[in-house]
């Protein structure tokens, strides 16, 4: 099965030999099943010829918001009502989340309420999960497709579910404390509140619930298997 990865950003130049980009953080991530990954840079206007050029599809993050005026913006959310529209399987991850959301009727903007950095308790399905945040903006208003699936306290829409087919998550499941040290130090200095990063800091060593969320990807990824 063809996973096509649709990376909207980069990761920071410095971390990007030893991490790889978004695009090889998510076939890592994901590497317990035998898919093959098709990655489209499309922050940098590299799209694919089409929805069906991939079973199924996830978005990456970026450091860019969906209301930055850049030109892959619009273009990816045509791409994603396309997708919605032939009821392909679809992840979004905090970018991701956001622009799934934006391109379906929903709004993002920056929070009020600032930064969520580092690892986060959540409220999924009944369940408390601890992930990796890294993020300033937020989906402050639901398409009308969407049903919330978790939350805390300081993001409300953390996790959505558009049907059976679209899941999207605000957190990273696929940044483990290393990346996330890394970003502190190469991202985070002289933008993020001094005592954020210093919180995320000592919560480096905490354990996360990165293998549940990548089992539930692969719950919405293997449908495109059941359609098939």
């Amino acid at each position: 099965m063809k996973v096509g990865i649709l990376q909207a950003g980069h990761a920071p130049a410095e971390m990007i030999a030893e991490t790889g980009n978004y695009a090889q953080m998510f076939s890592q991530f994901l590497s317990d099943r035998d898919y093959s990954f098709a990655a489209y840079s499309v922050v940098d206007m590299e799209f694919p010829k089409s929805a069906e050029s991939a079973d199924c599809w996830l978005i990456t993050g970026s450091r860019h918001g969906i209301y930055d005026n850049l030109p892959f913006i619009e273009p990816l959310k045509a791409l994603v009502r396309d997708i919605y529209s032939l009821n392909m399987p679809l992840v979004g991850v905090c970018f991701g989340h956001q622009v799934i959301a934006q391109a379906l009727g929903g709004q993002v903007e920056k929070y009020s309420g600032g930064w969520s950095v580092g690892a986060t308790d959540y409220n999924f399905e009944g369940q408390t999960v601890t992930l990796n945040a890294w993020h300033q903006d937020q989906i402050v208003e639901l398409p009308p497709q969407a049903r919330v699936l978790g939350s805390s306290p300081f993001c409300k829409y953390a996790f959505l579910g558009y049907g059976e087919n679209v899941f999207t998550v605000q957190a990273h499941p696929e940044f483990d404390s290393g990346f996330i040290h890394g970003l502190i130090e190469k991202r985070g200095r002289g933008v993020v509140p001094d005592d954020l990063l210093e919180q995320a800091s000592c919560k480096l060593e905490l354990p996360n619930s990165n293998s549940a969320l990548a089992d539930r990807i692969y719950n919405i990824f293997d449908l495109a298997q059941v359609t098939a």
